[in-house]
Parts: C-alpha cells; structure tokens; sequence
C-alpha cells in the first residue's frame, strides 16, 4: 500500500500481487481503511488478465474510468543500447520541475520524483528555458523512465527521442540494461516513440476502485 498525498496513481494505490493472506474481500477493507487515513482515494493498481482481476470484481470494485491518467495503462520495456545515443546530465533545474510537475511543487512531488533508485533529472534547453524533460531512475539493472514532457512550441522537432537517447546513455553508465515505462493506451505518440526505440509491452494495468455505496 502506497500513499503520497494524491500524486500520481501508481504512488497512491494498492499494488496487488502475490498472496495478500486474507480472502479478496477483506484485504479490499483494510485498503479502503489504508487510503481514509491518508486522505487519498482507495484505489488498487490490478494487472490487468492477472488472477486477482476477477475476484476484486466479484467483491464490488470497478474500473476507474476517470482516473486523470487514463483507464488503462502499458508497461513497456526495450533494451537500452538499441537507442542510447549522447548522455544525459543530471541538473536539477526549476525548469524541470515546472514542466513535469507544475508550477507549484508539493513536498510529495518533490519526494516520489526524487526517490526510488538512483535518479536523473534530465532535460534539453533552448536559450536558457527548459523545453523537454524526463525522469530516470536506476533499480539494479533497470531504468525506470516517466514524466516525458515537451513544451508544445518545441513539439516535432524531435526532442523527445533526443532526450530518451541521452537518458539511456546515462542509464548505461549506471550498470542499467534495459529501460521500463508506463504510458497511457490513448497516448498513441508516445507508444509509437517507444516502439520506435525497440520498446515493446510488457503488460497492462488498470486501477480499480470501489463503488459508490
């Protein structure tokens, strides 16, 4: 159970996996008494085909259909040395932040997007403002890849797959050998940059939620 005062799903879920030791139903209870005491909605992150999908159905959960980053979500990996080009600088610029993040940075922000691994903040800038960043974190041999943004005055100009290039090279300077990313299944652009780059799917996941009693 994870909890970040609300951002993004994936740190304010229920990752469901593995036995949890309890019948379906009665876990589902202590994640709902989980997210009441840290504020946040209850929600579980469920692979999707996985065993545990159909018994949180049968106990009254659903998709949600409105989760601000889509109802379903790929999980896409690639080897790195089929894109690495250039190496990326780690500079933890407040452009970066503004971009991936808003213009106001919460503490919780500030934590998920700096924790986890070994962590680069990387970006491309055009006389001095930040015009595409990205985030990578290294976990043993893995580079685990978000928050991909392009202003949109600097779209098509290439630069996302400049920057992934250069985030891959520094990855592989970090011991990392293959790189993961979750991308929403309506962000058709982003899947073809990824599949471009030698990614493929891996799996897909979708977050479930209680019904409204």
């Amino acid at each position: 159970m994870r909890a970040a005062a609300g951002f993004t799903g994936r740190a304010n879920s229920t990752l469901t996996c593995g036995d949890p030791g309890i019948p379906i139903p009665d876990a589902l209870k202590v994640v709902e008494g989980f997210a009441a005491g840290h504020g946040i909605k209850p929600t579980a992150h469920v692979v999707r085909g996985s065993a545990h999908e159909a018994a949180i159905a049968t106990a009254g959960w659903h998709v949600d259909l409105d989760h601000p980053g889509g109802a379903e979500s790929l999980v896409m990996t690639g080897p790195l040395e089929k894109f690495a080009e250039g190496v990326a600088e780690n500079l933890d610029l407040p452009g970066w932040w503004e971009l991936t993040a808003g213009s106001e940075v919460s503490a919780a922000q500030r934590h998920v997007l700096g924790s986890g691994g070994t962590v680069c903040f990387a970006s491309l800038t055009d006389d001095g403002e930040v015009v595409a960043a990205v985030r990578g974190a290294v976990v043993e041999d893995v580079l685990h890849v978000a928050r991909l943004a392009v202003r949109p005055s600097h779209r098509r100009q290439g630069l996302a797959r400049k920057l992934m290039g250069e985030l891959a090279g520094w990855g592989l300077q970090q011991g990392a050998t293959t790189c993961a990313l979750q991308v929403a299944e309506h962000n058709h652009p982003a899947i073809r940059l990824y599949e471009e780059l030698g990614c493929t799917e891996h799996h897909r996941y979708r977050y479930w939620i209680p019904a409204v009693s």
